[in-house]
């Protein structure tokens, strides 16, 4: 946590100090009040104020897909979105998939073991945050609508094909 923007109260801050402002965010189901500058970006929120390092920061410009978060049931990009942008928004990072199904991996990260859809295993977590964003959406339903739709994340090893065959996976599973 950044102790020059939680060190004073609003009306006792020397004014050398940054602003700050009050962001409700419900992250994984639990709901967090945050005192941040008004420029922090959701996912230094996630990372540095609330310790969720499971969503990484690769290009820090939303062309990676590393930051990959749901937000209101929807993928986006942390590193483009302001926190006090997402007040009273719902948050779900890879930390939160399992908790959602009881404790037990969400059907993605289990396909992504089995499909050994990762490698050095840093674009995972953006990697299934946006496939079951892309699942949330309902318009992939070939393969080459996966590969589009999951276009906006990269993967430096070039496991695309297993992770288009885990995303392919629990997709037929849900059809079925």
């Amino acid at each position: 946590m950044n102790p020059a923007v939680e060190s004073y109260p609003f009306e006792q801050r020397p004014p050398s100090l940054p602003p700050i402002h009050s962001v409700k965010l419900t992250v994984n189901g639990a709901e967090t009040e945050l005192q941040i500058a008004p420029w922090t970006t959701l996912l230094d929120a996630l990372r540095e104020y609330m310790s969720l390092t499971g969503t990484k920061k690769g290009c820090d410009h939303g062309q990676c897909g590393a930051c990959t978060v749901l937000v209101n049931g929807k993928r986006i990009n942390s590193c483009l979105t302001l926190a006090i942008m997402q007040d009273d928004a719902q948050i779900t990072t890879i930390e939160g998939l399992a908790p959602a199904n009881n404790g037990q991996l969400h059907p993605l990260q289990t396909a992504f073991i089995e499909r050994d859809a990762f490698q050095c295993g840093y674009c995972t977590p953006g990697q299934i945050c946006s496939a079951v964003g892309l699942m949330n959406e309902g318009k992939a339903k070939t393969t080459a609508d996966i590969r589009e739709l999951m276009s906006g994340n990269i993967c430096r090893c070039g496991a695309y094909t297993n992770i288009v065959d885990a995303i392919e996976d629990v997709m037929n599973q849900q059809a079925a």
